[in-house]
């Protein structure tokens, strides 16, 4: 008798032991549904989440946070609550640095990068190969390119890509200055560094029926398997590009 009122307690214990636990993963879930993964949240943070904003200056600085790419309302609540942790030149210094950012920055006339004057540092150094264009489709394939250390030319931006399903036409990218670069200028090579897409292809066979008639030499970036990938996780599209460019071996 003993025995059975064991196995019996045992059983209980354990369905109200499920019980329990599945009642705090529903919690859980409810409560982290919106959370990124991986990251804590403080209690400030989980007292404003769940209950209304007590200040309207809190509220107005994380929506307008949550407004940026890639950030969500938690992850502006962690920014807003850091902001206000620091001293108050920290908060002035961030927000005159955005304010410079938006009224001061410049666009280089000649190749359309960022900078902070009419001509960018690049297209300004002397040392750098002016025969060399490499065609990109927004400034941050050049800073990706400079990072390499590898590409000594100068630079033309064209602010996208040709995509009529997007609306976006070669007028309203920066072919023509190219188109005017390549007359003004002793260019030699073209060097076409753009989306391996069927919108960078399109852009670049574009390029290509413009300019090929004026003596340049064309070249574009190499595509194939990267390295430390194997062949078995590779597309058919990369691996059948990686075969039919595939270069002579050198020791």
């Amino acid at each position: 008798m003993k025995t059975v009122n064991n196995t019996r307690n045992t059983i209980l214990s354990r369905f109200f032991y499920a019980i329990r636990f599945a009642l705090c993963l529903f919690l859980s879930f409810q409560e982290n549904n919106e959370c990124e993964k991986h990251k804590s949240i403080t209690f400030a943070e989980k007292f404003y989440i769940v209950n209304e904003f007590s200040s309207g200056l809190l509220q107005k600085a994380v929506d307008e946070i949550s407004g940026l790419p890639g950030i969500g309302k938690r992850s502006a609540l962690r920014l807003a609550l850091y902001i206000l942790k620091r001293d108050r030149h920290f908060a002035v210094s961030l927000g005159k640095s955005i304010i410079d950012l938006r009224e001061n920055i410049n666009y280089c006339k000649r190749c359309h990068n960022i900078s902070d004057t009419d001509i960018c540092n690049i297209c300004a150094n002397p040392k750098r190969d002016g025969k060399t264009i490499c065609v990109v489709e927004d400034i941050r394939d050049v800073m990706a390119i400079e990072n390499t250390g590898q590409y000594f030319g100068l630079y033309h931006v064209l602010g996208g890509v040709i995509s009529p399903m997007e609306g976006i036409g070669p007028e309203e990218l920066q072919i023509q200055s190219l188109l005017e670069r390549s007359e003004k200028e002793d260019i030699e090579e073209i060097f076409l560094a753009l989306p391996g897409s069927v919108e960078g292809d399109t852009t670049a066979f574009y390029i290509y029926k413009l300019l090929h008639n004026k003596g340049l030499r064309f070249s574009s970036i190499a595509r194939g398997i990267a390295v430390g990938d194997t062949l078995e996780y590779a597309d058919e599209v990369t691996l059948g590009r990686s075969i039919v460019n595939r270069q002579e071996y050198r020791q």
